[in-house]
Formats: C-alpha cells, structure tokens, sequence
C-alpha cells in the first residue's frame, strides 16, 4: 500500500523560510518524477516545483530562485526549501509522485504566510 506523507507545514511570517517533506511508503513502479503542487482557497492546484528521475528540477516561475527542492531516492524522500515566503503564498502544499500510470498524492499540508 503506497502512502505519501507530508510535513513541515505552518504559520510563517512574511519573508520566513518552511522545509517540507514528504515520505514515500510502499513500492512504487513506473515512478517519472516527485514533487509539490499547492492549492489556494478557490483556486485550482497549481505545480510548485517537480524533480524528474535525472534530477533535473521544475520549478513555478513565480518561485524561482525563492524554493529548491531535492529528492533522496535512497530514503524516498523529497522536500521542499521555501525561502522568501510571501502572503499570497498561503496554500495547502500537496507531495505527489508522478508515474506511468495514476499518480499518487499526499493529503496535504497547510502553508500559512501572515503576519
């Protein structure tokens, strides 16, 4: 049974940092790349950033330079380093990993940037 749990989340100031991170559980096969999406009230998911199996990083252009993310395949992990974090960046922040086939998801953890 594959089960994709996120951490980290939290309430952060304007211009704070949060790492996420998201463990894998279960064997996956066909695995094409990991990665984050996040979800705003009323509004639809939207790719953060992804790593594919090279190692070759995605990322949103609205956070360049701003959040990195890494992938351990040794630990099925990936995180994600959000640094510069901004109001309307509060969201919930979903791991997902992406296959030949369905993709898996996490359930989700919440980002909240206010002061």
């Amino acid at each position: 049974q594959v089960q994709l749990v996120e951490s980290g989340g939290g309430l952060v100031q304007p211009g704070g940092s949060l790492r996420l991170s998201c463990t894998v559980s279960g064997r996956i096969v066909g695995i094409v790349s990991m990665g984050w999406y996040r979800q705003a009230p009323g509004e639809q998911r939207a790719l953060v950033a992804r790593i594919m199996n090279s190692g070759n990083a995605i990322y949103a252009d609205s956070v360049k330079g701003r959040f990195t993310i890494s992938r351990d395949n040794a630990r099925n992990t990936v995180d994600l380093q959000m640094n510069s974090l901004k109001p309307e960046e509060t969201a919930v922040y979903y791991c997902y990993v992406g296959r030949v086939g369905p993709d898996y998801w996490g359930q989700g953890t919440q980002v909240s940037v206010s002061l």
